[in-house]
This record gives C-alpha cells, sequence and structure tokens, in this order.
C-alpha cells in the first residue's frame, strides 16, 4: 500500500537554504520547477536543500494562471539564503528589491535568474561583461537596458558561479538540476530527475529552440533517439547506428543534433557517460575497468584519458572527493 507524505517533511539538520523571490502575475512554472528539485523526496532521497518564497511584499500574489498564491515572507528572507531564485520579474526592479538581492549577493548566495529575473542581476552589475542567457525575446531589450551584459539568446543557460542564468522557464529544472549536480554530484542529481521522471538532462550549452529551416519539414524531436541511447550505453554506438535508428542520413542527423542541441551526437553521448561514470564513482566500488565498460568508454585508460580532459581529476581522485 502507498504511503502519503507527511504534511510537513522533516527539515534537514543543515539545509542549504533556497528562496524564490516571486512577483504579481508570477508564472508559476519556474517557481514549481525550482520547487521540485529543491524540496522534499520521501525518505529515500537525502534531503540537502529548504525551499521556500519571498516577495517584496507578502500576502496574495496573483499569478498568470488567474488563481493567487500565499506568499508568507518578505524581502528580509534574503537575508538567509544560500541561494536566490529569481523567477521572473519586471524589466524595471524596485530599489527595494535590487538591495535585498545585492545584499545577499554579497553574503555569498548565488544569485539564480530565469526568463526576465535576469534584469535584477544585470542592474546590479553583477553581469558586466558576462555572458548571459537570455530568452531571445529580450535579448534586445536588456542590451539596451544593460550594454556591458552580454546576452545569449541561444544557449538555455549559463553558470558562473555566483551568477547564473535561464533564458527560459522550461530551463529553470535543467539550471536546478546542475546546481545539485554541482553541489551534490552526479548520482544524487539523477536520483532526483528520476523521480521527478524528468528527461535527459540537457547542458547549458544546448539551443533554447532550434531554428526554423529555409526549406523542407521542421525535424522530429531528438527525444525518442536520446532516451534509446541512454539505455545502450554500454554498447559501441556509432553515428550511423544512431541515423539508422531514426531514419535518417548521417549527415542530416549531425545537423539536427547540432541545430537543436547545440553539440553533434558523438559529444553529447559522450557527456552522458562521463555523467554516468561520475554516478559510479560516486555509489559504488566498482573498479575502473568494469566502469568502462558498463558506461561504453572501452577500456581504463580512454576513461581515464576522457575524464581528465573533461574535469581535469583522475576517477580516484573523484571517488575520494564525492565518496
Amino acid at each position: 500500500m502507498l504511503q502519503d507524505c507527511p504534511v510537513t517533511p522533516p527539515a534537514p539538520a543543515n539545509p542549504h537554504r533556497v528562496i524564490a523571490l516571486v512577483a504579481p502575475n508570477q508564472e508559476l512554472y519556474p517557481v514549481t520547477s525550482a520547487s521540485a528539485v529543491f524540496g522534499y523526496h520521501g525518505p529515500d532521497i537525502p534531503q540537502h536543500y529548504s525551499f521556500s518564497l519571498c516577495a517584496e511584499r507578502p500576502g496574495s500574489l496573483m499569478t498568470t494562471l488567474g488563481v493567487p498564491i500565499q506568499v508568507e515572507h518578505g524581502l528580509a528572507a534574503l537575508e538567509n539564503a544560500d541561494t536566490v531564485v529569481i523567477a521572473g520579474w519586471t524589466l524595471a526592479p524596485s530599489p527595494a528589491v535590487l538591495s535585498a538581492v545585492s545584499g545577499a549577493h554579497r553574503r555569498g548566495a548565488r544569485i539564480v535568474a530565469v526568463a526576465a529575473g535576469v534584469f535584477i542581476p544585470a542592474a546590479l552589475g553583477l553581469l558586466d561583461g558576462r555572458r548571459a542567457s537570455v530568452h531571445w525575446e529580450l535579448e534586445a531589450e536588456l542590451a539596451v537596458r544593460h550594454p556591458r551584459v552580454i546576452p545569449d539568446g541561444t544557449v538555455i543557460y549559463v553558470d558562473h558561479g555566483d551568477v547564473a542564468t535561464a533564458g527560459a522557464s522550461a530551463a529553470t529544472l535543467d539550471l536546478c538540476l546542475h546546481q545539485v549536480f554541482q553541489e551534490y554530484g552526479a548520482a544524487h542529481a539523477m536520483r532526483i530527475g528520476r523521480q521527478l521522471a524528468a528527461g535527459p538532462h540537457r547542458e547549458g550549452c544546448q539551443r533554447q529552440y532550434p531554428p526554423l529551416p529555409t526549406t523542407g519539414p521542421m525535424p522530429d524531436s531528438l527525444a525518442p533517439l536520446l532516451e534509446w541511447l541512454l539505455t545502450r550505453l554500454p554498447d559501441q554506438v556509432t553515428v550511423e547506428d544512431m541515423a539508422a535508428h531514426s531514419g535518417v542520413s548521417p549527415r542530416t542527423l549531425t545537423r539536427q543534433f547540432t541545430d537543436q542541441l547545440g553539440v553533434p551526437p558523438a559529444r553529447w553521448l559522450l557527456e552522458r557517460r562521463l555523467a554516468a561514470t561520475r554516478a559510479l564513482l560516486e555509489e559504488t566500488d566498482l573498479p575502473v575497468e568494469t566502469i568502462a565498460t558498463r558506461v561504453g568508454l572501452s577500456s581504463a585508460v580512454n576513461l581515464r584519458r576522457r575524464f581528465h580532459t573533461a574535469l581535469s581529476t583522475t576517477p580516484a581522485a573523484y571517488r575520494r572527493s564525492f565518496r
């Protein structure tokens, strides 16, 4: 029989405090996406985060769904935040909001800005001389208001460590899982992703949207192929194999990967294999040779070379850090 989750989940002993700064007419998707990643996942998944909301004027806030949400905390909540998620905002934030976010950043909080939320760290100068993922509809406006920011309307997110930006609301889940990946390892992020039934994690360099073709039909989504590839990691799958599975030519497949994901198919597959390697190093005592076979990197020598190129460390050192 299924057990109900507790009404009030137990708080972690030393949580990483994630606070979403919301605004009137708030879009709910980025807020619920962040909550899904940083919230409670049941007794079988370690809880490292706490999640709450705050607003400039707490109380009942209307959303784009047409129903209100109740926000208990004001801007003072940001004084205790470890991560501030700015889930959309106006293009001209108030001095009070800017002051609260600036104070959180000075104290070491990570700022995560989604969609129009990018205008807050931009107004604070936190993105001067830096790339920022910007929704393509806002790219020109950001360039006018904050010319020292380097807007990128193609990639889904950009992470500078202290400040991260996601151009579109749909990238919130990817960016939040990326943070978990960086802070608590690949295995923990994958476990949360599996519970959420999320699709294959997208890297920040992947495209916000595929460009429209000038001729011919729009290519089908790559999602079925990506799911198939994840079940074939131990196999030596070639681009020709991928193309045959998709019913297209290798040249067409490569173009679809580059257009839709921003990377060629072999690079995407290697990144998935390295993510699987990290999870096995974190969760098992398997020797490197066995892991190499399981993830399709053929040998311990090849795995070590690829791992060091990607992460500037060895599998053994990585295992010592995350075990």
